[in-house]
């Protein structure tokens, strides 16, 4: 880890949401699920609503190109935070579109029968399902990475089962379940050395770390704003240029042509030929305000703060006799556990009760609870503005939860 970085400020007061509605502190525990709002980021969706507002790429009135230049700028925001260009970044409406878009844009274009895919144990239904979509659909397979001990992807199992057949692997960044981190340029260079495309869902890698896709060495990256304290509804595709000229469209529709006509349609070059129809304006704007935000707060503080969270979370979790914790030590911003003999869902109503919010559930990674051979498990993630007092709050909800099942 980098020397000590520190927040020098309560970041709670940048965020409404953190407190309920008489005024007391909301010990919000599901930051992984989506994240606060800071007011910065209320306030640009304010104004890009209000007195900005236009459409974009079509108006040839004063407001209209303001806006398409705030739109367009937040597009090469967007391209900066990952280190990439901004004719690489597509807006999507979240990184399950972008999945989606990848899926039926370059799978059903460069995937046949035969070919194969490569997925892991950890991965959200979103970078699971439309794998299958698209492999029932060209006749692709796909093949199952196995989890480490300390439940990280293996990515030496990977490297034995990955071949010349395998044309695209893709894997989480970081597990939302988990908080597992990947050896992202390990994969990437196993992928490149059979020929394969690699794609990173980094919905839980972008709030928690600084994301350079050159050093990360992944073909397609996907990430979601509302992960990023940004708006919902909106997400990005960052792919390698040359990969992106080359994807057909995925959606018909106005901003995405060159010329329409009912014998013959051209398409806009990439990416606007990934975008069709009215974009999710205001959204943009704040996403790059979102990226603003945490980037002035410094991505390598934000990660400090968190792993000592999560370092106390899980050595007070581990003292518990009742508790299986899961996932690695050093697991971004997220710990999973269990309580023996209590539902999660009734661990959650509890905690809701002292003002906690955790998320408890199969958290869209069915495949990973039977890995674990659990139904569900209770969630605790962290983000830039959680405390020591939001780990007390929950460790102190778990005692009294427990005494009422009898568990003292």
């Amino acid at each position: 880890m980098n020397a000590p970085v520190t927040i020098d400020r309560d970041l709670r007061a940048d965020f409404p949401g953190m407190f309920t509605a008489e005024g007391e502190p909301w010990h919000y525990l599901d930051t992984a699920a989506t994240a606060q709002k800071p007011r910065a980021v209320i306030d640009a969706m304010a104004r890009a609503l209000g007195e900005d507002y236009a459409t974009v790429h079509r108006g040839v009135y004063s407001r209209s190109a303001q806006m398409t230049l705030g739109y367009e700028a937040a597009r090469r925001r967007i391209a900066d935070f990952l280190g990439g260009a901004e004719e690489e970044i597509v807006f999507t409406r979240g990184a399950t579109e972008a999945i989606n878009l990848v899926a039926n844009a370059w799978g059903r274009a460069n995937l046949k029968e035969g070919d194969r895919i490569l997925l892991s144990r950890l991965e959200h239904h979103s970078n699971i399902v439309p794998w299958q979509m698209v492999a029932e659909a060209t006749g692709a397979e796909i093949d199952v990475c196995p989890l480490t001990e300390d439940h990280r992807i293996d990515l030496d199992a990977a490297e034995a089962m990955l071949t010349p057949k395998h044309k695209l692997v893709a894997l989480c960044h970081v597990s939302n379940v988990l908080g597992s981190v990947l050896d992202a340029p390990r994969a990437a260079r196993m992928a490149h050395a059979v020929g394969a495309k690699l794609l990173l869902d980094g919905c839980q890698s972008a709030p928690h770390m600084a994301v350079d896709v050159s050093a990360l060495d992944c073909d397609f990256y996907v990430f979601s704003a509302h992960k990023l304290y940004g708006p919902t509804g909106i997400g990005a595709l960052w792919a390698r240029g040359d990969i992106l000229a080359d994807m057909p469209p995925w959606e018909g529709g106005g901003a995405m042509i060159d010329r329409v006509t009912f014998e013959r349609t051209t398409y806009a070059p990439a990416p606007q030929r990934f975008e069709a129809g009215t974009p999710a304006i205001t959204e943009a704007i704040a996403f790059a305000v979102a990226a603003d935000y945490v980037c002035g707060i410094g991505l390598d503080a934000i990660r400090q703060r968190e792993a000592r969270l999560v370092a106390k979370l899980r050595r007070e979790l581990t003292a518990m006799n009742d508790v299986r914790v899961f996932g690695p030590d050093d697991s971004a911003g997220i710990v999973s556990f269990a309580l023996r003999d209590i539902h999660p869902h009734d661990l959650g109503t509890i905690l809701d009760e002292a003002n906690v919010a955790i998320r408890a559930g199969h958290h869209c990674a069915q495949p990973l609870m039977d890995y674990l051979d659990v139904p569900a498990t209770a969630r605790a993630s962290f983000g830039l503005y959680s405390t020591e007092a939001d780990v007390d709050a929950l460790l102190e909800g778990i005692r009294r939860t427990r005494k009422i099942f009898g568990q003292s």
